[in-house]
């Protein structure tokens, strides 16, 4: 206190409140330093030059406003540091909590598979689950098969790797009943073959029995190219492919011509993107969403090499061979017996002369030329029946049987595919 006079006060020699001498130059970032004086309810702090001191006045009779000072307390202080003291309390907490559930995490970890030992221990050897034909049954898959049997004709490997998916996914199911560790495999499948040879049926199949099975929300069927699923620009790509996906979530999501996603030749292609997106949806969404990959079986095998991540993650590699022209008859009358149509006699040695002839012309496509030729030949019959109605003398009456009816002057012939020439185009 040097740069502080003390002067008497004259009707009252108790107080000793001290003057401050003139104004010294302001001071900051100054820390109360004697609180200490601060004893009592008869000291009261005063502010001099950033300090604070103590008067010996009583409250009682302390002077009028004139006299006061601005006080400077340790509100703000205490509160700092006591937040200071609560983010710490708060963060050993935390690291606390932390540690406990990992340690309760390894407890019930341990727990569970001694629950899981002591289960199997308990459980006769000779215990029975069930039958397979019950859990086909039971689940839906037989259903499926048989379909898939009847509206797929031929096809022999390709039926016989889908009945071994389902035998895998119904032993399981089996498994999972008694308690034992299962695993989802890995659904994901390769299609392989000619346009035409059944691919997108047994891709619809498929959903529906992983659906029986419970891997499947919904099992139902999104086919998707290169237009659904690659950009034009950047930023275009991904929306696109995760629309797809998000469309494709639940069930199975099959890409046709696949191999046209990447172009080697060109490195801003954006289906290199597309891929990428695809390969982290195939590891982190593989219990909720199929991917297939359909396409030639050459050109899909290049474009394989071209990405080994993807060929490592596809489970399931099946190859569709191309029909016989035997096999082809047979389709065309699953066909017309789905449309309620007959073939008349007549109609099968004049079909089959016509299939050998077009298996060897240019842009053959199996089944979907066979289907070409149906819808040809209903055409015919259509305009056929419409002509005789409509011929003088002619009652214009059809019957029932006329409208289920095709005749082998409605088939189109191998003499007409020869007429057009080897290199034609034709339907």
């Amino acid at each position: 206190l040097r740069s502080l006079s003390i002067r008497p006060f004259l009707n009252d020699s108790r107080r000793c409140l001290p003057t401050p001498l003139p104004p010294h130059p302001p001071t900051t970032n100054l820390r109360p330093t004697m609180l200490n004086f601060v004893a009592s309810s008869t000291l009261a702090p005063t502010a001099f030059f950033g300090k604070t001191v103590a008067t010996c006045a009583s409250p009682a009779r302390r002077p009028a406003a004139a006299h006061s000072r601005p006080l400077i307390t340790m509100q703000g202080v205490t509160r700092r540091l006591s937040d200071a003291l609560k983010e710490a309390d708060l963060e050993q907490r935390l690291i606390e909590e932390a540690a406990a559930k990992r340690a309760a995490a390894e407890i019930e970890l341990r727990e569970g598979r001694q629950r899981k030992i002591d289960k199997m221990n308990s459980i006769p050897d000779n215990t029975q689950v069930g039958t397979i034909d019950e859990y086909m049954y039971q689940e839906g898959v037989r259903e499926e098969l048989l379909a898939l049997d009847r509206e797929l004709i031929g096809l022999a490997p390709v039926k016989q790797r889908v009945n071994e998916i389902s035998a895998l996914l119904i032993v399981d199911k089996m498994r999972k009943k008694l308690g034992l560790e299962t695993a989802v495999p890995s659904l994901h499948m390769s299609f392989t073959g000619a346009p035409g040879t059944g691919k997108t049926t047994v891709a619809m199949r498929m959903g529906q029995i992983l659906k029986r099975m419970g891997y499947s929300r919904s099992g139902h069927l999104v086919v998707a190219t290169r237009d659904d699923l690659v950009g034009q620009y950047v930023g275009h790509t991904a929306p696109k492919t995760k629309d797809m996906i998000k469309k494709a979530m639940g069930g199975v999501l099959l890409i046709d011509e696949a191999y046209y996603l990447y172009n080697a030749s060109n490195d801003r292609d954006y289906g290199q993107e597309c891929i990428e997106i695809l390969l982290q949806v195939m590891e982190t969404n593989r219990d909720d969403i199929v991917i297939i990959f359909a396409g030639y079986k050459d050109l899909m095998d290049r474009f394989y090499s071209f990405i080994p991540g993807l060929n490592s993650r596809i489970g399931n590699h099946i190859e569709f061979p191309n029909y016989d022209a035997h096999e082809l008859l047979a389709i065309s009358k699953v066909m017309t017996a789905n449309l309620q149509y007959n073939f008349a006699p007549g109609c099968d040695d004049k079909f089959l002369r016509y299939i050998n002839q077009r298996m060897q012309m240019p842009y053959f496509s199996n089944a979907r030329t066979v289907r070409n030729a149906v819808d040809r030949s209903r055409m015919r019959a259509a305009i056929r029946l419409f002509n005789n109605a409509l011929q003088p003398g002619s009652n214009g009456l059809i019957s029932h049987q006329d409208l289920q009816l095709i005749t082998p002057d409605d088939l189109p012939s191998a003499e007409e595919l020869l007429a057009r020439g080897s290199r034609a185009i034709v339907e």
